[in-house]
């Protein structure tokens, strides 16, 4: 059985990095951000601080043991230093924190500078430039510029999420928890994302248009096909880095690795596949919990409808969120038609536009969202809009937003609130839904 619910009480208690950690990350990086774009080393070559990696993916989930430290990684994204090698960037990075407030707190790596709060997590920031129309990071120990693309990583991966109705990235949490729960395998989070990213297409949908239409089901959809792929290589296969980088990312692992990986995959989409497929509830939890651990269980109903804030107040959202049938309109989602929110932050003065899908979704307070549309429905067609606020500061400033109106191809909004939110679009062809999308915005 789906067990759905189970799902959304296991991701949100026990698998999902807890907002306060959240919060205290985003606080670490834009007191980092002000730290360079301040600093005498950096600040005329300072473009910006981007989230990278797992931060920006939404794939960073909490440490299974207590006693475990998380990592977080940015980009230092900088104008090139015309006389600096390659060498130069992390070492001259390094110098900048240790002359400041964060000298007992930074090391450094072969490509990064590593700042690290006791006993809670590590910030990697790395140095990021543009040279020749292309995009680097920096090797200190090789002095060399290496070719890269996380931007464009991270918009691969947030096609996927759209394609499986943003389940996806809960799949790659629950599959990280799994690699560190069980300890059975081991596999870096890019390689594991990249590999779970490669199972996800348009073509699965128009086999089953709902085979990614939950949790649970994505979950069974992508396992399986990852299973069928890593049991007919095996030989660790090349795993090109979606960036287009022309990397291989099997070259940061072996094939011993590889074999322990591939045996583990195939023997937990196995157990997902018998937890799905059976039909007595009971016995479904119980293979469920084979697969996650006793903390898989029944959800707190009261508790899962509600949130915590950080005051310690808590709030019900179960009546602030307005959906199409609250206004009579039915959904007939058809296969054959689409719609895609393209969302970008516009210019602001001393700061850079860029396509949300680039940054993970992340913007910061104060400033101005654009939203257009892609779509094939042939015209006529009517265009819905919703921007839900959600989060702590909403919730202060009675700004806690759901409503559905009616609008055109384009639509305007500003980061005001910090606190996850999204907006989604809904395309009525003869009072029916047809097509719809969502773009998560992060507001830090």
């Amino acid at each position: 059985m789906k067990l759905t619910n189970y799902f959304k009480y296991f991701l949100e208690n026990e698998v999902n990095l807890n907002s306060t950690r959240i919060d205290t990350l985003d606080d670490r990086t834009e007191a980092i951000t002000n730290f360079l774009k301040n600093s005498q080393q950096f600040k005329d070559n300072f473009l910006d601080v981007i989230p990278q990696g797992s931060y920006a993916h939404k794939t960073i989930i909490k440490p299974v043991k207590a006693t475990d430290e998380y990592d977080a990684d940015v980009l230092l994204h900088i104008e090139e230093f015309e006389d600096w090698n390659a060498c130069d960037y992390v070492n001259n990075l390094y110098k900048a924190f240790k002359g400041s407030i964060y000298e007992d707190k930074a090391s450094r790596k072969t490509r990064c500078v590593t700042i690290k709060y006791a006993n809670d997590f590590h910030l990697d920031i790395v140095p990021y430039l543009e040279r020749h129309g292309a995009k680097y990071v920096t090797n200190r120990h090789k002095d060399l510029f290496e070719l890269t693309d996380p931007e464009r990583f991270t918009e691969w991966l947030d096609d996927k999420n759209r394609i499986t109705k943003h389940h996806f990235v809960k799949v790659v949490r629950l599959i990280k928890f799994l690699r560190d729960y069980k300890r059975t395998f081991s596999v870096k989070s890019i390689i594991l994302s990249t590999l779970l990213g490669q199972q996800v297409n348009d073509v699965a949908l128009l086999e089953d248009p709902k085979c990614y239409e939950d949790v649970p089901t994505a979950l069974y959809t992508i396992l399986r096909k990852l299973s069928s792929y890593v049991e007919s290589n095996y030989y660790m296969p090349t795993i090109s880095d979606p960036g287009d980088t022309g990397e291989n990312f099997g070259d940061r692992w072996d094939q011993d690795g590889w074999l322990v990986f591939r045996s583990k995959i195939i023997d937990y989409s196995e157990k997902v596949c018998d937890a799905y497929e059976e039909t007595d509830q009971d016995k479904s939890l119980s293979k469920w919990q084979k697969v996650f651990g006793e903390d898989f269980k029944k959800p707190d109903e009261k508790r899962n409808s509600e949130r915590r804030m950080s005051d310690g107040s808590i709030v019900n959202y179960a009546d602030t969120e307005q959906h199409l049938s609250d206004l009579g309109v039915n959904e007939q989602i058809n296969s054959s038609f689409f719609v895609q929110i393209l969302g970008r932050v516009t210019k602001k003065a001393g700061f850079m536009d860029f396509k949300l899908a680039s940054r993970g979704s992340r913007v910061k307070v104060g400033r101005s969202l654009s939203f257009s549309i892609k779509t094939n429905v042939p015209w006529p067609y009517e265009v819905y809009w919703k921007t839900l606020n959600r989060g702590q500061e909403a919730i202060r400033h009675n700004s806690i937003r759901g409503q559905i109106v009616k609008g055109e191809d384009s639509h305007s909004e500003t980061t005001n609130f910090r606190g996850n939110h999204y907006v989604e679009v809904y395309i009525l062809k003869n009072g029916v839904c047809i097509a719809k999308d969502r773009q998560s915005v992060t507001i830090v």
